[in-house]
Order: structure tokens, then sequence, then C-alpha cells
């Protein structure tokens, strides 16, 4: 996988946070996912590594800013989404940290495919109705001093233009208390759009790049609603400039043109 500490437009990534006091390599990677079992977290990187591999021989994969990802303590990750590739996408971008993430509550009814996605951390979300019992798996996950991921459109955008934020992300966010790291994903959407039964394989490229943590009191100074603008702001923002950077390198062929060159809705 290529890392670069650069931004996708030039610019030069602040400096990497203070690395953890020297410690055995069974002690640093129980830092990977506080409170987890090591054979857990032991299969989750094994997957982790499978799903990089794969994604840099088809996409040519790229991360940029990884090393802004606070190495310790609880952080909530915010991603746009674009297609069921973004929580493998997401999961194989972050190094030396394991994240927890919402799915919906129909990915597990299939029996192998919901034991897979619970060992890989995922917490089920009931659709189309507040669900305390996720929202408290989530804080109990920062408690513990994890990464949780979560998308704040709610779902997948069905344009490749990044849809309104949900309102209740807001009250996470406050309820939380902790950094937020705005992440943007590109060429997702054009490797596998909602509708299509399988990602495509020839031709694509996906991109990520991970934005400065916002610290809780920043974020909130101002208030939710502004809070939850600034998120929205900062993903798209991300998710632009991976877009610009992708066209220049493909003259103008890829990600193709359509609504995922406008800004998001609001």
């Amino acid at each position: 996988m290529f890392v670069d500490t650069r931004l996708p437009d030039g610019g030069i990534a602040t400096a990497a946070p203070a690395p953890p006091p020297a410690e055995g390599p069974v002690a640093r990677l129980r830092h990977y996912r506080p409170g987890s079992s090591l054979p857990r977290i032991l299969f989750y990187e094994l997957c982790r590594y499978f799903i990089l591999s794969l994604l840099t021989l088809i996409y040519r994969f790229r991360v940029y800013g990884a090393h802004r990802l606070p190495r310790l303590g609880p952080v909530l990750v915010v991603a746009n989404h674009a297609s069921y590739l973004d929580p493998p996408v997401l999961g194989a971008s972050v190094r030396k940290r394991q994240l927890d993430y919402l799915a919906r509550s129909a990915t597990f009814k299939f029996a192998p495919l919901g034991k897979l996605i619970t060992l890989l951390n995922a917490i089920s979300l009931k659709e189309g109705e507040p669900d305390t019992a996720a929202i408290k798996a989530v804080l109990r996950r920062l408690e513990e001093g994890g990464a949780v991921l979560i998308f704040p459109e709610g779902g997948r955008t069905k344009s490749g233009r990044m849809e309104k934020l949900k309102r209740g992300i807001a009250v996470l966010v406050k309820r939380a208390r902790c950094p937020v790291v705005p992440v943007g994903v590109e060429g997702v959407f054009d490797a596998w759009p909602p509708g299509q039964l399988l990602p495509s394989v020839i031709g694509k490229r996906i991109e990520v790049a991970i934005g400065r943590p916002i610290p809780y009191e920043e974020l909130l100074a101002a208030g939710p609603d502004a809070a939850l603008e600034r998120i929205g702001d900062e993903i798209d923002a991300l998710r632009l400039s991976l877009r610009r950077r992708m066209r220049r390198e493909t003259v103008g062929r890829y990600p193709s043109w359509g609504p995922g060159d406008l800004p998001r809705r609001r």
C-alpha cells in the first residue's frame, strides 16, 4: 500500500502523535483494540492485511495522512458513505488501531456473515428508528479507549454526491466527548455503486484521506449544529480533494464525471 504523509493537494500533514511507551509486542497489540482478546485482535489483523493486499492489487489503493489518527484513546472516525466497500476500505486504511463500526441489523440475519462481521467489531444498528442499544454500545467502546467508525449520512449515497448528515450524529458527538477524525473516501462509488450486484475490478481506483483530529472542545465550541456542519464540510473537502488528485493522475478519465463532483447536500 502506498502511504503518503502529504495531503492530496500538496499540503504537509502535521507531526504524528507521540508513540506509546516502549512495550512488548503482545502489549502493543492489545492497544489496537482495548478490552479485546488477543485471538480476536490477530484475526482482525489477518483480515485487514488480506483486504489491504486485494485493494492494492485491484484498485491501486492509496491512503494519505494515515499517521494522523491518534494511536491511543477514544476517537470517532467519521466518513462519507458511497459503497459496501467503505467499511473494509476504511478498516484497511488504519494502522495499529482497529475500528468498531455500525452495521445495519439486516446484515446480521445471514448467520455466517453476521458472525464474521461481529468478529470484525460490527455493532448492530436498527434501521428507521432510534436504537438506544447501539448508541450505548458505541459510547461503551469509546469509554474503553476504542476507535469507532460512523457514517454521518446514515446510508450510502445513490448519486456519488455526499448527502445531508443525520441530525442525531450531533447528539452522539456531544455525548462521546472525544476527538473526531474526518475521513474522505473516493473511487468506491465507481467501483461498486448501489444497485450493482458485484464490484467492478478493472480500471478503478480507490483512495482515502485522513484529516486532522478535531478536539471535542473545539468542535462543540459553537454548538452541536455548527459541529455537524463542520464535520460534513471537512469530510467533503477531503473527498473532493482526492477526486481532483485522481483526475490529474488519470488525465481526467477517473473517476467518472457526475453528481459526485458537486459539494455535499445541506
